[in-house]
């Protein structure tokens, strides 16, 4: 069986909203998935829409997963983030967002997102995203014009979520955008985890839902060996 392949492509933003809330990727949503991937055997790059350095937020060093990735030559890798620009989605099997508030800062209105976005769809790749990463499918239309998301079942942080969390420093509430575009949104209870598939549309809620939304990634790549 041939080594498979995710690209994490991450949020280059350090700051967010009128009083500036310092954010980044949520450092859980890396080193979750991180973990599951990495004991599956799947191997994981890192690219950014500026390439280079990224920004943090969330440590927590009690979690063991946390704490692994802190101490892994991966996060090393990480620091050091290919532009997107740059990468070939279709040299991987699947891509992944990871949210944090960054992505509603850069992700959801980069052009380079939109077309690696759209070209790792059409290349047949796994398309996935979780808590406010499905941000990057904002914008994303395919060859006849119609939203990506249109009709398509997701998830994402919800606006119950966003209304206790960050709703004063993001530009927009991430479910109804998405909901905008025609997608048919799914909400668990806020901070529970949820993964929602829709054929290789992969979402993930929260960030509870980065562990299980990557064991759907390394379930649906063990069955397309």
């Amino acid at each position: 069986m041939s080594v498979k392949n995710v690209l994490f492509v991450v949020t280059n933003a350090a700051k967010i909203g009128p009083n500036g809330r310092p954010t980044g990727y949520f450092f859980p949503e890396i080193a979750h998935p991180f973990e599951v991937f990495d004991e599956a055997g799947v191997a994981v790059e890192y690219a950014s829409p500026k390439g280079g350095r990224v920004f943090e937020d969330g440590y927590d060093e009690k979690d063991p997963a946390q704490l692994a990735f802190r101490q892994s030559s991966s996060i090393r890798r990480l620091a050091h983030s290919r532009r997107l620009s740059e990468v070939d989605v279709l040299d991987y099997d699947a891509i992944f967002f990871p949210g944090g508030l960054g992505p509603m800062v850069d992700i959801w209105q980069d052009d380079d997102v939109k077309q690696a976005v759209l070209r790792a769809w059409n290349g047949g790749k796994i398309v996935a995203a979780v808590c406010h990463g499905p941000a990057a499918f904002l914008g994303v239309k395919l060859d006849d014009g119609t939203p990506m998301v249109q009709g398509r079942r997701l998830t994402s942080f919800s606006n119950a979520e966003e209304q206790g969390y960050a709703q004063a420093d993001v530009p927009f509430l991430l479910e109804s955008a998405l909901r905008s575009e025609g997608a048919e949104h799914v909400s668990a209870d806020n901070w529970q985890a949820q993964v929602v598939v829709d054929g290789r549309l992969m979402t993930g809620q929260n960030p509870a839902s980065g562990a299980p939304l990557a064991q759907a990634i390394v379930n649906a790549l063990q069955e397309n060996v």
